[in-house]
């Protein structure tokens, strides 16, 4: 009876929606092309209420959260069931899909190709960093032979800085056993000159890579349609 209740809770949420905002109902009139990453998401989960601020958005966070939807093949349940809105049942729905062909990573590079020059790693996450009006602060995983493994967003801050804790950069690196990892975030004035604070903390993160036997390789800092590279710099 419960259960009955829920489900009918759950379709009157979803037919609430105009028709045109329907993930589902989208997918079938356009294809999975005029869909975001978000829409498909939810498409897998399956429908929430409105109280807890629509599948769309619980997926939004989520992704949020993990940096892009690429990273759910090695996402654990007790990750997902974090995030408002997931509970377990839905939580096995996409970090089952671990056994799928990995997804695209960033504008252009899928996961195993290397990544050995600034250029490539630009070309890698420019597509995720220009154009926001807020610091985002990003972190790629690579194998031993500098091939991607993840790149996962680890915070977000304002127009005129973000704050980053070594904890939230090593976390997904050592996740991912990772042999080294490079990290990149954006300025939203369109200048990519490093501050003396971003100098500060790639010091910091330098050093915590050495210690955890994680080399940072670079630290990119993305402006408008540029970069500046602390590796061609020879900051690291």
């Amino acid at each position: 009876m419960a259960r009955a209740v829920l489900i009918r809770s759950r379709m009157s949420a979803i037919l609430q929606w105009p028709a045109s905002e329907r993930p589902r109902e989208r997918l079938l009139a356009g294809g999975a092309a005029g869909l975001s990453d978000a829409e498909l998401l939810a498409l897998v989960v399956g429908a929430t209420t409105r109280a807890s601020g629509g599948v769309v958005e619980t997926c939004r966070e989520l992704l949020g959260r993990l940096g892009g939807i690429e990273a759910l093949e090695r996402c654990r349940v007790g990750e997902l069931i974090q995030v408002r809105g997931i509970g377990q049942a839905r939580a096995c729905a996409p970090a089952g899909g671990g056994r799928a062909e990995p997804a695209p990573a960033g504008s252009w590079t899928r996961r195993g190709e290397p990544l050995t020059r600034s250029e490539a790693v630009y070309r890698c996450v420019g597509g995720r960093l220009l154009g926001l009006r807020h610091e985002v602060f990003v972190v790629l995983a690579l194998d031993a032979k500098n091939r991607l493994l993840s790149l996962t967003q680890v915070a977000q801050g304002s127009v005129t800085g973000v704050e980053v804790h070594p904890r939230e950069v090593f976390a997904p690196l050592l996740r991912e056993q990772a042999a080294a990892g490079i990290v990149a975030h954006n300025h939203p004035s369109g200048d990519p000159e490093p501050s003396e604070a971003d100098r500060q903390l790639t010091d910091r993160l330098a050093h915590g890579g050495r210690l955890l036997g994680i080399p940072l390789l670079d630290h990119l800092v993305v402006g408008d349609g540029s970069f500046v590279s602390f590796a061609d710099r020879g900051w690291v």
